[in-house]
């Protein structure tokens, strides 16, 4: 007797079943996809990884086989994701995230202590509250009290005690050997499209307050070279919503750096001084250095470097 055995091929269904089962998500890999987006390609993601461009390649192209899905459209002066790659990078960031943490949660020391934080309205936008949010998890015993308030009062309350820790700005020519910089911006004159200030008048200038650098420096360089400027301030206003508002309804004239010059601005620089770069810095009190203080500087520090 003969037995015949057959065997059936197996449905869609259950090789796409079978696919999604087996599909695995490589960390490396998912760093590789987000540092090709936040670089804007694979040559400069390659340099941030230190890795050669063939072998970030071949990291998307192992993620792209093992969740079966084309992620990188691979198109000269297209979007750099497909729709599916886009999908994938959101969760790719927070997977990251909670790998890098539990990593750095379970290899850590237990901190404790208290850390008193000033910090810049503008640097509220760039992450910050991400960032204390992940310290808190990370060291519940370490206690962070956060200040908001300018870069120049910042500045004077470490100097007095007041704070441990501040994230400001100042200009390249004031930093100090410990001073951690975090990024670097262009400074501008700045008024709104229509604005047409009245000739043989003091320039209206829009302050953020009575602490505005930006202001002391213009006031002490109005006279630089062949620039004779004379600026009357008509408003004093510690947001940089109310100043870029104020600024766009033409009230005046102000200085501003680039991120946050807007749609509506147009730049002077005729009969104007030209403003230095500014940099964001990390700044401690040495005296009150602890590893609570140096462990939080390194979480801001990675933050706004990546």
């Amino acid at each position: 007797m003969i037995l015949i055995e057959i065997c059936h091929a197996p449905r869609s269904e259950d090789c796409r079943e079978h696919t999604e089962m087996s599909a695995r998500l490589d960390v490396d890999s998912l760093r590789a996809l987000k540092a090709v987006v936040d670089f804007g390609g694979v040559t400069r993601a390659s340099d941030f990884l230190a890795l050669s461009q063939s072998a970030v390649s071949h990291k998307i192209r192992r993620l792209e086989e093992s969740i079966n899905r084309q992620l990188l459209t691979r198109q000269s002066g297209g979007p750099l994701l497909t729709e599916d790659g886009d999908r994938l990078l959101g969760y790719a960031e927070r997977i990251i995230t909670l790998h890098d943490e539990a990593l750095h949660a379970l290899g850590r020391k237990t901190l404790k202590g208290r850390i008193r934080l000033g910090i810049t309205e503008d640097t509220t936008s760039r992450g910050l509250a991400r960032i204390l949010a992940r310290f808190t998890r990370l060291y519940p015993q370490v206690s962070v009290r956060t200040h908001v308030d300018q870069s120049l009062a910042l500045s004077r309350q470490l100097d007095k005690g007041r704070i441990d820790v501040a994230v400001m700005q100042l200009f390249e020519s004031e930093i100090r050997d410990t001073d951690i910089v975090l990024d670097v911006d262009e400074l501008f004159w700045v008024q709104a499209l229509d604005f047409n200030p009245a000739g043989n008048t003091p320039v209206p200038f829009i302050a953020f307050d009575k602490n505005c650098f930006y202001r002391q420096w213009a006031l002490h360089h109005a006279t630089d070279g062949d620039c004779v400027l004379s600026i009357e301030t008509v408003l004093e206003c510690s947001s940089i919503t109310g100043v870029c508002n104020a600024v766009l309804a033409g009230l005046g004239v102000t200085l501003i750096n680039g991120r946050n010059c807007t749609d509506g601005m147009r730049t002077i620089t005729e009969g104007f001084p030209v403003p230095p770069s500014i940099c964001y810095v990390v700044r401690c009190a040495p005296e009150r250095a602890s590893s609570s203080m140096e462990a939080l500087t390194k979480e801001i520090a990675c933050e706004f470097q990546t």
